[in-house]
């Protein structure tokens, strides 16, 4: 008797994509839950809890019936006091040396760029070289030297105006006169 004999497999199971996909939903969807409340309660512009909005128990109760309940006459003291910023203190020229020191360097070096290209290429280095002035112009120089470095920052961005106009005309820019005036500022810090 010639008997087969059937070996039973289990079949492959289907994956089970569906059930990751929702797994991988919901995580996202309670990640993105946590992080809009953090959001709402961390967030830079959120109004504190206002201090007199909230009532506190009186740490003197009198059980005198003299005293009425009307509100006493005194100016309610406001919420933001009035108060002027503390002065600048007016830092040493090593200290403002090392503050506006690398700025000047990436003038020369952008002053550089400038030189040998010309158009857009040329326009976005003098806008980035125009901020670098913006940051030069806010920096508070020592007394010492104050008025002679507003100056002096002053015609280097009166430069950089110029050259950007130069620049949209596809031409090379001269820089003579910027480079001139970033070896003037360097000079008064000593550089």
């Amino acid at each position: 008797m010639s008997e087969q004999q059937y070996l039973w497999a289990p079949t492959p199971d289907k994956p089970k994509r569906g059930r990751v996909w929702l797994i991988v939903v919901l995580a996202v969807v309670a990640l993105l839950i946590v992080g809009g409340v953090l959001w709402l309660a961390l967030r830079p512009g959120a109004p504190d809890a206002d201090p007199a909005a909230t009532t506190s128990p009186s740490a003197s109760a009198s059980a005198s019936p003299s005293e009425s309940a009307t509100p006493s006459a005194e100016p309610a003291p406001s919420d933001t006091p009035v108060t002027s910023p503390p002065p600048v203190p007016d830092p040493s020229l090593e200290t403002f040396r090392g503050q506006v020191g690398g700025w000047l360097d990436d003038a020369l070096t952008g002053l550089d760029i400038v030189s040998k290209s010309s158009g857009q290429d040329a326009q976005a280095v003098i806008g980035n070289l125009q901020d670098d002035a913006q940051r030069l112009a806010e920096a508070a120089p020592p007394s010492s030297i104050s008025s002679k470095w507003r100056d002096g920052v002053s015609q280097y961005s009166t430069q950089l105006s110029e050259m950007e106009k130069q620049a949209g005309s596809r031409t090379a820019v001269p820089v003579n006169t910027a480079e001139a005036s970033v070896a003037s500022l360097r000079d008064l810090i000593g550089m």
